[in-house]
Parts: structure tokens; sequence; C-alpha cells
């Protein structure tokens, strides 16, 4: 299918969860619903220097715009490729001596675009992005307070010639963005590296059992099916912001019925499990404590939560799973693989429980497993958990995607490697 085509979608009311989308026709598993580039995309505040702000890839050297001195890209052709994007935005900024937030960036990006291209950019963009849902009314006090500081520090950054908008309008931008916006990743589609408003993608409503999942390939994203329904729903998580209220999340609940405990116990352990989170999200340790120091700390940390979770937290729960998923990953840095496999054993385990069958995190969590396994010489078990992940992501994220190639060619080394160990003597 051609990026763009929705010839097999239909925008329709899905009642209390407001506008969805559903099938114009029988699809089959892991056939491509459409592929949309965004309205407008940021790369996000902590990733400005890494991350081409064109294409949203991480480079080891990137090249900066010289007027505004904030936008970085691969090479020429990608700041030709995203000049119509920058040009009001490099002015801003060197106007006001600063870039501001990801969010105001991204607000006063779609507003430019607004001007220049009205809401709807292509024949087969469903809705315009004026349209879009902002819940504005329904937002928190906390998040509402957020909103109009964001709102005052646009009013201090945008400029348009002698247009102006009302500060409803404004909020309204912002309410959508708050609602709406997706996550961009980086090429291998591992890392968040920025937020960008997809006008179509924005009308999939969420489902704990999702029959489509929507991956990031070469900037635009993808929606797969997973299976035959007739609404398309996806996998969200926390990655739209309006989900974290009001959602059964009824995979959750099924791991919270694993265990039985006080409040206290809980509360200790979250906490324990949160350090790990806090610790390994402070970035790299200060220059005077080794690496190696710093990774064991990380794993000792690690073991010690798991022990104290053991009889309070089930093996689904997602603190669990974090514990084991950053124990994993620092032993396997540390390249001690026959370790860091029995970790990534155990957080396999419970993925499985926890994700119905074709969801993505679960194919990467296996697919990382698989990767352990056979750096630690277990090339039969990793062979077997790669082509299970292979098979996972070939559904949710298509053959062409940066880490289903990558799989395909760990799976062809791994039987490789098989198939010459049967036949030495």
């Amino acid at each position: 299918m051609t990026v763009g085509n929705m010839d097999s979608v239909e925008l329709f009311d899905a009642g209390e969860k407001g506008r969805g989308l559903r099938a114009g026709r029988d699809l089959s598993t892991g056939e491509v619903v459409f592929a949309e580039a965004s309205f407008a995309a940021v790369v996000f505040d902590s990733s400005f220097m890494q991350v081409c702000h064109s294409c949203f890839r991480q480079q080891a050297e990137l090249h900066r715009c010289a007027q505004c001195q904030f936008a970085f890209y691969c090479n020429r052709t990608c700041q030709i490729a995203c000049w119509d994007e920058h040009k009001e935005e490099c002015a801003a900024i060197k106007k006001a001596g600063k870039a501001p937030a990801e969010n105001v960036r991204l607000a006063a990006r779609v507003l430019w675009r607004l001007h220049k291209d009205t809401g709807i950019v292509s024949d087969s963009q469903l809705i315009s992005v004026e349209q879009l849902e902002d819940h504005v009314s329904d937002l928190p006090e906390k998040d509402l307070q957020q909103l109009q500081s964001d709102v005052e520090s646009f009013l201090g950054y945008w400029s348009y010639g002698r247009k102006r908008h009302s500060v409803d309008f404004i909020s309204h931008i912002f309410g959508i963005i708050t609602c709406n916006g997706f996550t961009m990743r980086d090429q291998n589609g591992l890392q968040a590296v920025g937020v960008g408003l997809f006008p179509n993608l924005c009308l999939l409503n969420h489902d704990c059992s999702p029959n489509c999942y929507v991956a990031l390939n070469h900037g635009k994203y993808v929606s797969h099916t997973t299976t035959e329904g007739k609404e398309f729903c996806g996998w969200f998580r926390l990655q739209r912001r309006r989900l974290r209220q009001g959602c059964s999340m009824r995979a959750h609940r099924n791991s919270f019925a694993a265990f039985f405990c006080s409040q206290t116990s809980l509360t200790k352990a979250k906490l324990e499990a949160s350090s790990i989170t806090a610790l390994t999200r402070a970035g790299p340790p200060p220059s005077c404590v080794p690496l190696p120091c710093f990774s064991s700390q990380v794993v000792k940390l690690c073991g010690e939560c798991l022990e104290k979770q053991e009889n309070v937290l089930g093996d689904t729960h997602l603190y669990k799973l974090r514990a084991l998923s950053v124990a994993s990953e620092v032993l396997s840095r540390q390249r001690l693989f026959s370790e860091a496999a029995a970790y990534a054993k155990r957080m396999v385990d419970g993925y499985t429980k926890l994700y119905p069958h074709n969801n993505a995190q679960l194919g990467l969590a296996i697919m990382r497993a698989g990767a352990i396994h056979w750096q630690s010489g277990q090339t039969e078990l990793g062979h077997s958990l790669i082509c299970k992940a292979y098979g996972i992501l070939m559904v949710t994220h298509g053959p062409n995607h940066a880490i289903t190639k990558d799989l395909e060619s760990m799976r062809m080394q791994t039987e490789k490697e098989l198939k010459k160990r049967k036949t030495s003597p």
C-alpha cells in the first residue's frame, strides 16, 4: 500500500469513545492499513543535539543550522528537506535568543503549517487538525496550569505578521497536542527522540487487546493489522496523555490479581523499583565514578529490589519487569551474558503472560532475550527466541523496518551456526 492510501479505512462514530477508524474491507493479518507522515513534529529538548531535526535519526556527527544554532541535520539534503518547516521557527528562535520547550515549538509548527497549508494537507487526511479533540475541560488542575504557562511562553515566541490568534484558540492547539501527540522514535524504533501530530493516527482508539499496531518507519507511522476486526484499536499505553485516566487496563488488572499484600509493603516495593528508574534515567555517572562500579551498583540494586518484591509483586507486575529489564541490560553491557540471560528469561516469561500474542513490546522483549542468550553461548535457545520475535515483528513492524531487518540478519546467523554444529564431526 502506498503512503497515505486510506482506501481500507472508514471514519465512524464510536459512541462513548468518540470518533474511530474501522475497516472498509476485509484485511489479512500483518497487512498495512495505512501510513502517514506527521502534520508537524519536533525533536525533544533532551535530544536536540543528537538527533536530525528532519529525519529523526540519531547520528554521531550532525550539522548545525548556522542561523538559529539550534537545529541539527544529517547533511545538506536533510536541511533542505526541512527548510519549509524550519524557516519560520529559525527566525523566531533567532529573535527570541533561545528555543522554547518542545511543546511550544510543536504548537508553533502546527500554527505555521495551518497558515501555509490549512488543516488538511492531503486527499487522504480524514479530518482537519483544528477538528481534533482537545479535552481541555477535562484536564486536571495541574495540567491546566501547565497549559496556561505554555500559552504564555508561546505568545512571547510565535509571530506571523499581523495575524494573531485568541488565547482560546492557542489553548485549543495545545490541548490537541496534549491529547493526540505521538512519540517519534529513532531509526531503530527503540529510543524516543521527539513528538509529532498525525491527524489520521489520532483517530485510532485504545484497547488493551488491540487488533492493530503502529510503528514509526522512516519518519512515518505505519499501522499494521494483527487480526481482522471491524474497528481498528491500538495499544498506546501512556503515549497519548488522555489515556492516563479512564482506561480499564484489563491486562494490568490481571497482574494485580496475582498478589495480595499490605499497602505499606507495596509502597516500599514501588519505591525500591522507582529508585532503579531514577538511577538509570539520570544519565552517565559522574566522571569520578568508574563505569563498571556504577553498573555493579545498578545490578546490586536490581537484585535487592527483586528479592524484596518476591512475595509482594506478581511475575507480571510492571515494576518487577522493569527491574528484570534493567538488570539484563546492564549485565549485557558488562558482557556478563550468562547472568543477563537468567534475568532476560524471567522478563520474557512475564511479558508473555502480560501482553497479547502479536504485541510489539512482547516482540522487542523476546528479541533482546534472544540476542542475550545467543551471546551467552546458548545458540539454540537464542535462535528459537529470535525466530519467535521475528514472527511477531513481521506483523507489527513489517519486513522493511530496521528492527525487522536486524532480526532477519540475526536469525540467519544463528541458523548458520546451528547447521555448522550439526555437520561438524
